[in-house]
């Protein structure tokens, strides 16, 4: 691409000032609203689409991974959205399939019962910043450039957005190559009890056997009783923030989506049809920030314990091969803390990030990056960005004690 630049120089109108801004809407975005409103803050969020949820709307990710807990507002979310998936104790693992129209009109109505201002088709620009400290970020809006200016910033964009934007350093894919996991687009079919149409687009292909396959395997799930089947098959190398590979993307994951369908149909779905794409290609793994401590691959095997723990897993390590090839990395885990400062990137103040682009590496990245776990490092982000504003302290030197109480008043519950 050109290497020419052009210069911007705009005076941009303050749309909306709050104590706690939240830029991006998935897992880790709601629950760092929600947990920042509870807290007496004025609390806004910035979502660059029509839904809130992330992945598990927009990309039709819509089974929950289970990560060995079901606590905090995560746990609050099933008990009301998915209450007969909800598990009598804190420390067991659900897998629930759910339905991706559902959650959004939940996630909708949830955040504005909790006072929450959403704003969507609002889409992160830049940051604006004062000396080292982040004091505002500018969106494009439906109508045009708008800043919005708070106290504390939770970049929940799965990117590391406004990370970056502010000059925190970040970290990309494997050490190797730099290459991340691919992406999925993922789709649903439904059993209509007769033959289904078979159909087929010239430029898609006939996958005859498993190994023809992306995967080099099936990945479905009907785990409920209404004929909807999950499908989980399409595999894409490159990098979802990438402008072309996302562009490349978007384009070939929808022929195997066809692809994949047709193949399903053949082998054992015959009465099934494609009934939902997913409106994106599903990202798992982009950027990394550089933070205070960065999670590896050896705290997940060792099963390493923290003094400032916000978020416990034992999600397996799950890497889908980044060079677009059939296999996958699954390790299991025992279990695992997450410590407060993978969410303090160096060198940035008035900034938490939480989400899939905490700062680890690409290993333990695979395992963290789930939604259970998302939803759990939000809910510390929007805790520790409130008692940053009462306590006058930067969020690197916030009391951790403090901080676990008000996770522990909010329902979350910890393994020793």
């Amino acid at each position: 691409m050109s290497s020419r630049e052009v210069s911007l120089n705009r005076t941009v109108p303050v749309y909306d000032t709050a104590d706690v801004v939240v830029i991006g809407g998935g897992p880790a975005g709601t629950a760092a609203a929600i947990s920042a409103a509870r807290c007496g803050k004025k609390t806004i969020l910035l979502e660059q689409t029509g839904q809130l949820g992330g992945m598990g709307t927009l990309g039709n990710v819509s089974v929950f991974m289970g990560v060995g807990n079901v606590t905090g507002i995560y746990r609050e979310i099933i008990s009301e959205f998915l209450p007969a998936a909800l598990p009598d104790s804190h420390h067991q693992s659900i897998w629930p399939q759910y339905s991706p129209f559902e959650l959004r009109h939940y996630l909708n109505q949830k955040l504005e019962k909790e006072g929450v201002e959403v704003y969507y088709h609002t889409s992160f620009v830049a940051a604006v910043k004062d000396g080292n400290r982040v004091t505002g970020v500018i969106a494009n809006t439906r109508e045009g450039l708008q800043a919005f200016e708070g106290s504390i910033f939770i970049d929940c964009t799965g990117d590391a957005r406004v990370a970056g934007d502010a000059g925190v350093p970040l970290r990309s894919g494997r050490d190797e190559d730099g290459l991340t996991q691919p992406m999925t687009l993922m789709f649903m079919m439904q059993n209509t009890g007769k033959p289904a149409r078979q159909y087929l687009p010239d430029d898609c292909y006939r996958y005859e056997t498993v190994s023809d396959l992306p995967q080099g395997r099936h990945l479905y799930w009907e785990r409920n009783e209404d004929g909807t089947l999950l499908v989980n098959m399409t595999r894409v190398r490159g990098n979802g923030a990438k402008i072309k590979d996302i562009n490349y993307a978007e384009k070939e994951a929808l022929r195997q989506v066809f692809s994949v369908a047709n193949y399903l149909q053949r082998n054992g779905f015959e009465t099934y049809i494609l009934s939902h794409v997913a409106g994106q290609v599903g990202v798992r793994e982009t950027n990394q920030i550089v933070g205070r401590y960065t999670l590896t691959e050896e705290d997940l095997l060792s099963g390493r314990r923290f003094d400032d723990v916000v978020a416990q897993t034992n999600y397996e390590i799950d890497i889908h091969n980044p060079t677009g090839g059939a296999s996958t990395d699954e390790r299991k885990l025992s279990g695992y803390d997450i410590p407060y400062r993978c969410l303090i990137p160096v060198d940035v103040e008035g900034l938490i990030v939480a989400g899939r682009c905490i700062s680890a590496t690409h290993v333990a990245m695979s395992s963290m990056r789930v939604q259970a776990t998302c939803y759990a490092l939000g809910q510390a982000a929007g805790n520790a960005a409130a008692l940053a504003i009462e306590t006058g302290s930067s969020l690197a030197d916030i009391p951790i004690d403090k901080l676990h109480e008000r996770l522990a008043a909010q329902g979350v519950q910890f393994a020793k």
